[in-house]
């Protein structure tokens, strides 16, 4: 091992000592580069000198929480992700009593909203239960405001769109001068909780889990131990939507499943 990986790998294993979250096992090309930012930050000349700094700066030890985190998302991202969710799972969904939807690693609640507002519009929105989790507390507080800035809303109603909304987007939210607040209904069914795929286990049965661009800062046994827990976590028949540039495809589990959109990743549980 070259001393840089050894640092690293000290820094991650106090990490996890100091905080419980860990990080041993995420892609170490991504981890290194948020490393490296909070050091410039920071201005910590070495790895080394970091590791000992969270032992003693609480603030610190939390920015590089926050830093491994991934807050990137945005609402109907992949509009046709979004589409496809309207046109090949509804229709599915449609034939439930009851709805139980898992969003793991919700991040700041983008998709989340968005998943509502599909909902809404498909006359689902009533009998389903979303669970939205995220390992940040800090993030998942954002997620639980359901407002975002105001100068999103025009990629957002452009997204909306495109993934094949049926009303005015902006009927879904009102404005002051720096903020879309949207309206209380659209998160009355939604539990925001927080919940670390690398540690955590499964904690209820799911028609639809969706976890999108997470799996890619994860190296691959873990990428199998989160696929694991998302199998053990989906009812029978239940749906798995990923990111674009995640599959199935060399996981132990992907003979369990069969394709319903190999485009969007969407796939589902086998019986």
């Amino acid at each position: 091992m070259d001393k840089k990986k050894l640092e690293v790998s000290l820094l991650l294993e106090a990490l996890y000592s100091l905080s419980g979250f860990d990080f041993r096992q995420y892609n170490q090309q991504s981890i290194l580069r948020r490393i490296e930012h909070r050091m410039r930050i920071n201005n910590i000349p070495t790895i080394s000198r970091l590791t000992e700094s969270i032992i003693y700066d609480e603030e610190l030890l939390n920015m590089l929480l926050n830093d491994f985190s991934i807050n990137v998302t945005e609402m109907f991202r992949d509009p046709s992700f979004f589409r496809a969710l309207r046109e090949n799972i509804v229709p599915q969904l449609k034939k439930l009593e009851k709805i139980r939807v898992w969003h793991a690693g919700c991040a700041t609640g983008e998709e989340v909203y968005s998943m509502a507002i599909l909902l809404q519009e498909e006359g689902l929105l009533d009998r389903t239960v979303m669970y939205a989790t995220d390992m940040n507390e800090s993030v998942l507080k954002k997620a639980q405001q359901g407002a975002f800035p105001l100068q999103k809303m025009q990629a957002y109603t452009k997204n909306y769109i495109l993934s094949g909304g049926t009303e005015g987007f902006s009927q879904y939210y009102k404005t002051d001068n720096s903020y879309a607040s949207f309206h209380p209904y659209l998160r009355e069914n939604i539990m925001f909780a927080q919940h670390n795929l690398v540690t955590d286990h499964s904690f209820q049965e799911f028609d639809v889990i969706i976890c999108r661009n997470v799996l890619i800062y994860f190296s691959p046994d873990l990428q199998h131990d989160v696929h694991r827990l998302f199998y053990d976590s989906l009812a029978p028949n239940g749906f798995l939507g990923l990111g674009d540039k995640e599959t199935l495809q060399f996981t132990p589990l992907a003979h369990k499943y069969r394709t319903i959109n190999a485009a969007e990743r969407i796939y589902q549980k086998k019986l």
